[in-house]
């Protein structure tokens, strides 16, 4: 068993915090996933790295000396992002960048900041469209790559695709509702309750074919467009819903809390990535972002 980035980061996080479930807050995500990520590094390292009490969590002393060498690795990985190539330095010019809505709001903002300041001679001309204009302009050549939902792509004979990131989806539901005190949860429990579903990026398709595997259905009493929407309505009572986590916030606009549980059924991920025509050959600037994008995402685990 290999250790990753994200168990390291998931490791520090819990570390400097002291409890799991702060960590889980900081992380944006589940407590089990801060758990199972610190018990895979004692499994492998063959120590236990911390020692459990009522008010959290206290390194033990290998935990301390993996704490060292845990941040100077994921230092490490942050200069390697933050400092381009000698030859990368240099590199000029235009990249047209489509991106997809969720992408745009969700994904993209943190790691153009960096690659702007990283190659300041390279510009992004970003575009947003949805994925079908997105693939077109790719294969007519109006756009030289794309940071979208590969999970969704369909011109996969013409485009090359990597996926970064994929993101889990899972039950959203406001606090106190009862299947949070339920043991296990499956689509036909969220059947029986009012169900927002979000369109946006094709969202309520791709809801539609994981749902048609099975013989329920979604008591569905709203659709939007808007994340933002289905987070309020969620948080206030008003149904539940499944997204992914890369979305997910515990706080809505209004200050209402959102809680998540997994769902026992089957659920794809949503796949973030890149696409690019598959027979011409990257400009050295857009490849010069597709290796920073990649590298960055890694250093996220």
């Amino acid at each position: 068993m290999s250790i990753s980035l994200k168990q390291i980061r998931y490791f520090i996080a819990a570390a400097e915090s002291g409890r799991i479930s702060q960590a889980a807050v900081e992380l944006n995500v589940s407590q089990s996933a801060v758990t199972a990520a610190v018990q895979q590094l004692e499994a492998v390292l063959g120590v236990r790295l911390f020692e459990r009490h009522a008010a959290g969590v206290a390194l033990t002393r290998e935990g301390n000396r993996f704490l060292l060498h845990g941040r100077n690795i994921m230092a490490a990985v942050a200069e390697a992002v933050r400092e381009p190539r000698a030859a990368g330095a240099a590199v000029t010019g235009t990249v047209r960048v489509g991106v997809t809505y969720t992408v745009a709001g969700y994904f993209l903002p943190h790691h153009h900041a960096r690659f702007a300041s990283s190659f300041p001679g390279v510009t992004l001309n970003l575009f947003e469209a949805p994925r079908d204009v997105i693939e077109q302009a790719l294969l007519d050549g109006a756009l030289d790559i794309a940071v979208m939902l590969v999970s969704n792509l369909q011109a996969r004979d013409a485009l090359a695709a990597e996926t970064l990131i994929r993101s889990r989806r899972r039950l959203w539901l406001p606090a106190e509702h009862p299947l949070l005190r339920q043991g296990r949860v499956g689509l036909s429990d969220v059947a029986r309750h009012p169900y927002i579903m979000l369109t946006v990026d094709e969202a309520g398709h791709t809801a539609g074919r994981y749902w048609a595997l099975t013989p329920f259905r979604p008591e569905v009493i709203f659709k939007t467009s808007s994340v933002e929407s289905v987070r309020s309505m969620v948080a206030a009572g008003m149904g539940v819903t499944i997204l992914s986590d890369l979305v997910y916030r515990p706080w809505s606009l209004e200050g209402q809390r959102l809680e998540r549980r997994q769902i026992e059924d089957e659920i794809p991920t949503m796949d973030v990535g890149l696409a690019w025509r598959a027979d011409t050959a990257l400009t050295p600037a857009a490849r010069t972002f597709r290796e920073f994008v990649n590298l960055a995402c890694a250093g996220q685990g």
